[in-house]
């Protein structure tokens, strides 16, 4: 069976292309920003606050402190009560245990490889590229101002990995988190995608 195909990515380096791609040649589910609909639906709360909180982590220090290392990934008891940060990581968290379980998938990152650590068929990807490549797609994709484009793509990665970092209590940039890293400034886009439907398809046999 195809692997549950989870994509961390620095900003820039084209992770969310690949994982469009990769979906569309395999044939399965996509899940990136469509799992905020999802979560607010579920909640019955506005997509647009938790737009807003997407992969940022809860700016309650207060609140975090007092919780300490609670279990993230699973239900817990005054989710009522929490930063809407905190409610929105676990509720896409079940949404995305739940996808998983339905069959392969990709999912762009929301620390997916770490609310599936024990999903036993996962291929965890981390796609980088060198921040010259990264500032010039964002600058291309017109994600930002070509003059704060440099500072704009440390922001989001700094962003991205605080996000994770706070959720899992591992390192964003730790390789061993991951079973493939694949630098988009070495290899094209399409190579990248060619390199992980040869992985995905060697897992399938």
């Amino acid at each position: 069976m195809l692997p549950v195909i989870t994509i961390s990515r620095q900003f820039g380096s084209g992770g969310h292309e690949v994982g469009e791609r990769l979906a569309r040649q395999l044939n399965v589910p996509f899940y990136d920003k469509a799992l905020i609909a999802m979560a607010a639906k579920q909640s019955g709360l506005s997509e647009e606050v938790f737009a807003h909180a997407d992969e940022k982590a809860t700016s309650s220090l207060l609140y975090s402190m007092v919780m300490g290392n609670y279990s993230f990934g699973a239900r817990v008891p005054g989710i009522n009560e929490m930063p809407i940060n905190d409610k929105l990581f676990i509720i896409q968290s079940d949404i995305i245990k739940k996808a998983a379980a339905e069959g392969p998938c990709v999912v762009i990152g929301r620390c997916a490889d770490y609310i599936l650590r024990e999903h036993p068929n996962c291929l965890n990807v981390f796609i980088h590229a060198n921040k010259e490549s990264r500032v010039r797609r964002s600058i291309e994709k017109k994600d930002c101002e070509e003059r704060k484009a440099t500072d704009f793509v440390t922001k989001k990665d700094k962003q991205r990995a605080n996000y994770y970092n706070f959720y899992s209590n591992k390192r964003w940039d730790d390789l061993q988190n991951y079973d493939i890293s694949i630098d988009t400034s070495r290899f094209s886009i399409d190579d990248t995608v060619d390199l992980l439907l040869d992985a995905a398809r060697k897992l399938d046999r």
